[in-house]
């Protein structure tokens, strides 16, 4: 079929008639069906790289109320933990066809709002959604009446009913803290997250747990809040070292704020695993390779993402489906900031 010269948009119809198939075959294509021969499906790519059509995705919206996109919501997208959360939500719609728009918070409310409103007004399919600090359940509540399917990843909200995704915080914070007391640690420092943070009250609890259950005394000035960063564990610790009578080992709210608390033992001349154990949360990559190694909770931050992944799928598919909390075993990983030297749990 000779070339043609188009001055407007190809369309779909146009790309059918110069690959010499039906128009219901190139949405067959387009649509990356199993139907379509493979012969077929490369005749009518390479239609639709020459005639440089581009898919009209408002149209199509219009057409089945379904844009394709979702929105994912995170509070710091500078913690390494996000990236593979993120990877594993991406890799997982991706199989979908759906494309996923990345935006991050910072944990401020103010600017939530706003990507709530933009995710909303470009007609987003649903939210993967992380909440900053001191998020109102009225946010949630809100999306749900205007039908808009919403998984809470990581943090949830305290009474609500919605779907959630997570690792189980209590009883991974029990397993470190089980782990410092068998080693003989009695003053233990649980350090930083924001202070509302599901996910830091659920671990407060799991380490309230270990320390009572072996008859050892809270003490309230060795759990600072902090910034889920280097910065906030290296400023916790200096301070927490200048207690009367300070912490022999910490267990952090992540693995980013145990690389800084690591790093404020090193400026005050303590070696990490030596003179202080300290052990993170998450399992990031990087937490192997620091110096120490560092010792953390693994709680899969990959599998929780393709895991959210799904339930938004299926929470699109069937909107009257009872909401649902999935909950991820944790893995101490023993490496040797915590004074150990052994690998498992």
């Amino acid at each position: 079929m000779p070339e043609r010269n188009y001055v407007e948009r190809a369309t779909l119809l146009d790309v059918a008639h110069h690959a010499g198939v039906s128009r219901a075959t190139a949405s067959l294509v387009l649509r990356n069906s199993p139907l379509v021969a493979d012969t077929t499906r490369q005749r009518v790519l390479a239609s639709m790289q020459q005639l440089g059509y581009v898919y009209h995705r408002t149209a199509a919206t219009l057409r089945t109320q379904r844009s394709h996109t979702l929105g994912l919501i995170i509070p710091d997208i500078t913690n390494p933990f996000f990236a593979e959360l993120t990877l594993g939500v991406e890799e997982r719609l991706d199989k979908d066809n759906y494309v996923v728009v990345l935006v991050n918070t910072s944990e401020a409310l103010d600017k939530q709002g706003r990507i709530l409103t933009a995710l909303q007004e470009n007609n987003a399919d649903g939210i993967l959604f992380c909440p900053a600090e001191g998020t109102p359940r009225e946010t949630i509540e809100t999306l749900s009446s205007r039908q808009l399917p919403v998984v809470l990843v990581v943090r949830y909200l305290f009474d609500i009913d919605a779907d959630y995704v997570g690792t189980d915080n209590v009883l991974g914070a029990r397993l470190a803290t089980e782990h410092l007391i068998t080693h003989g640690h009695r003053r233990i420092a649980f350090i930083g997250g924001p202070a509302t943070s599901s996910a830091r009250h659920d671990r407060l609890i799991g380490y309230r747990s270990a320390m009572e259950q072996h008859n050892l005394s809270v003490d309230e000035a060795l759990l600072p809040t902090s910034p889920t960063t280097r910065d906030g564990g290296h400023r916790a610790i200096l301070s927490l070292l200048t207690e009367h009578e300070p912490p022999t080992a910490a267990l952090c709210y992540n693995d980013v704020v145990a690389f800084g608390v690591m790093l404020g033992l090193q400026a005050r001349g303590l070696i990490p695993g030596q003179d202080f154990a300290v052990i993170g949360f998450d399992d990031i990559a990087e937490a192997a390779l620091w110096h120490p190694p560092l010792t953390t909770v693994s709680i899969a931050a990959h599998q929780i993402g393709t895991m959210a992944a799904q339930r938004i799928l299926e929470r699109i598919a069937r909107p009257d489906d009872l909401p649902q909390r999935m909950i991820l075993p944790p893995n101490l990983v023993i490496r040797c900031s915590c004074g150990t030297h052994s690998s498992g749990s």
